[in-house]
């Protein structure tokens, strides 16, 4: 099954995360708190998929974003953000994540989103 990178600097939602994609067959092949962390562990482990969130200290999602487009252009993304963040969702699109899903998230919708593209 494919491997996530998690990125969120909420723990809780790492933990949530974690454990839904786990119990859905998913291999989680890291976690960060914030770009910095996700661009460094990008150095050693070559996930399928990276969950990223928007609003992040250090590095944002959108700034991280475009760190991944120019290094790992192939790499699939999708943003995490919280609900009235829309502008930043369209920035992201555009910039190339593949889909965003809103925080609160249902379940069902999260495994869904992944579902299309991993």
């Amino acid at each position: 099954m494919a491997k996530i990178l998690i990125v969120d600097d909420s723990r809780i939602i790492r933990r949530v995360l974690t454990g839904t994609l786990t119990e859905a067959g998913y291999e989680i092949a890291g976690e960060a708190a914030n770009g910095e962390e996700a661009l460094e562990k990008l150095k050693t482990i070559k996930p399928d998929l990276v969950t990223l969130d928007i609003t992040m200290p250090i590095m944002d999602g959108l700034e991280t974003l475009d760190h991944i487009r120019k290094e790992y252009p192939d790499l699939k993304v999708i943003m995490i953000s919280a609900a009235g963040q829309k502008t930043k969702v369209l920035q992201a699109l555009k910039a190339g994540a593949l889909d965003f899903i809103r925080k609160p998230f249902e379940k069902d919708e999260m495994l869904e989103v992944l579902a299309k593209y991993i």
